[in-house]
Parts: structure tokens; C-alpha cells; sequence
């Protein structure tokens, strides 16, 4: 039999490694821990939702800001295999960073099948456009911005790290200055022999547009890479793999298993700034955080 991708033969052996709601005994757990913490982060830290960057409906970003001006900022694009979810399940992430002095921006996008994965990478791309335009008035420092993502959002970090800002968008070669990559995906070509495959309709081209792992080239941005010590083994080898890629090139990466964690709370140390997550990102933003409080407690805007 002819593999489908590397050493896997059949679908069931690709989705059995990819389907990461059957990663977990139960995944509404986390489902339910999403959308709670993130309704209870909106209602106690000061932010502004619903931000517009694009002409639809989709393209929105909630901003979390720093209580003081100049603050470092920390974009994040929420996973779900550009196929569910939105940014309104992640507003959690603002927890730790914001405690610490750290204006959060969570991005929202369009979804497969209504667009395809070029047009979502594209989406990204004009939010982090649009955040270095604006930022200063959520007391964010366009000079500082970082980049985060989980899972689907993990790839389109590094994604974003491979834009050509400077020729593209009249934007600074190094517009970001670090990206964060959570149990990300850098080669998607076994996702188009998996149960996503009706949704996310890849085909070569756009397949060989937006893996990563093969259009690594030297850059300034440093790169952190994590990801849970109980992700399947493949989402592990992804990981490492580009790790590998990314530092092939000359290019800044530390790498950071976190043990104990699966696919989905790979990402809770965002709610807690002493987290070794947090202080991972802080480490990389090279930022000194100011004492935190749990939990800021302002009305919204």
C-alpha cells in the first residue's frame, strides 16, 4: 500500500493522530473551561470588543489593554483548524498578560468552507496590519509587537513570521519582534487525507503556499515554540521538525515542552502570569512585568 503521508497508510491512522478532540477522554471539558473563563475575563478586565480590521463581518479583533501607555503587545489567533471557534472562546488569554502589564489583542477570522485557508492567512496578516496602525490608542507599542497562536493559530504565527512586511504592507522588516507557536501546525499536507479534508478543501497549491515547515528563511524574529508533553506524537514532531527548520536557517528558537499538558490546556498558563508560559513569552518580549493582580477589575468599554 502507498502511504498517504510519511509512514501512514489509511485515514483512520492520520485522523487517529490529528483528531484532537479524540485526544482527550472529553473535550467539552475544555470546551466549557473556554467559554466560561473567557465570558467571566470579559466581564472583570477593561477591554474593547469587536474592533473592526476587514470589510466582514469576521474580521474583528477584542483588545485587552495595558493600564499603562507603551506597553508591549501580544497578538493571539485562536486554533480550531480554521474550521471552528472564534475569538470570543479565547478572551481567557488576556488573563496573565494583561495582569502584567501586557496590552492582549485576540483576533478574530473567517472560517473553512465560507473562505478558503489563503484568504484566513491573509485575514491575519491585515489584523496585525492594523494592530501596528493603532495600537498606540490601546496603550499598546507598535514597536513592540509579538505574535502568539494555538494550534491553527500556531501555524499562522509563523505564517505571519514569513510575511514580507516591508514589500507587501510598507510595513518594518521586523514589524513583529518574536513569535509564540502553541502546539502549532507547520505542514498540512496530511490534513488533506484527513475528516477535515470537506471543510478545509486543500488542494497542492494552496497546500505548498502555507506549510511553513517548507518556506523557512532567515529572519530576525526570535521564535518560542511550545507545546503540551501529552500531544500526540505527531503534533510533537511537527514542532520539533520546524523547530529544527527554524534554527537550520540561523534563526532564534527556544523550544519548551510542557509537561503534563494535552492539546487543549496547553494554553492555560495564559491565565496566570507566573505560569511557565508566561513567563516564557515575558522572557522573549524580554519585558520585566510589573506585580500582578489576579484579576483587574474594571467595566469594559
Amino acid at each position: 500500500m502507498v502511504a498517504l503521508y510519511r509512514n501512514f497508510e489509511t485515514r483512520a491512522e492520520i485522523d487517529k493522530e490529528y483528531d484532537v478532540e479524540q485526544s482527550v477522554p472529553d473535550f467539552m471539558v475544555y470546551a466549557r473551561d473556554y467559554e466560561g473563563s473567557s465570558a467571566a475575563t470579559r466581564r472583570r478586565l477593561n477591554h474593547n470588543s469587536d474592533l473592526r480590521y476587514g470589510a466582514t463581518i469576521e474580521e474583528y479583533i477584542d483588545i485587552f489593554p495595558a493600564e499603562r501607555p507603551n506597553a508591549p503587545v501580544l497578538i493571539f489567533i485562536h486554533g480550531g483548524y480554521w474550521r471552528i471557534l472564534s475569538a470570543k472562546e479565547f478572551s481567557f488569554v488576556a488573563q496573565g498578560p494583561q495582569s502584567a502589564g501586557v496590552t492582549t489583542v485576540i483576533v478574530n477570522y473567517a472560517l473553512c468552507p465560507k473562505v478558503t485557508l489563503d484568504e484566513i492567512v491573509r485575514q491575519i496578516r491585515a489584523a496585525i496590519q492594523w494592530t501596528h496602525a493603532n495600537i498606540r490608542d490601546f496603550n499598546g507599542d507598535p514597536d513592540r509587537l509579538y505574535v502568539s497562536g494555538h494550534s491553527a493559530g500556531g501555524h499562522m504565527t509563523a505564517m505571519s513570521l514569513l510575511t514580507d512586511w516591508q514589500a507587501d504592507y510598507r510595513l518594518p522588516k521586523n514589524v513583529i519582534k518574536g513569535g509564540i507557536s502553541i502546539s502549532g501546525l507547520f505542514d498540512i499536507a496530511p490534513l488533506q487525507h484527513s475528516f477535515m479534508q470537506k471543510e478545509l478543501r486543500l488542494d497542492p497549491a494552496i497546500i505548498e503556499r502555507n506549510s511553513p515547515q517548507y518556506k523557512v528563511h532567515s529572519v530576525s524574529t526570535p521564535l518560542l515554540i511550545t507545546y503540551g508533553g501529552d500531544e500526540t506524537p505527531e503534533f510533537s514532531r511537527q514542532s520539533e521538525d520546524f523547530s529544527k527548520a527554524w534554527a537550520a536557517k540561523g534563526n532564534k528558537v527556544r523550544r519548551v515542552s510542557l509537561p503534563g499538558k494535552n492539546h487543549f490546556n496547553a494554553i492555560s498558563g495564559f491565565g496566570d502570569s507566573q505560569s511557565p508560559l508566561c513567563q516564557a513569552i515575558f522572557k522573549l518580549m524580554n519585558f520585566m512585568p510589573r506585580r500582578a493582580s489576579a484579576f483587574q477589575s474594571r467595566r469594559h468599554k
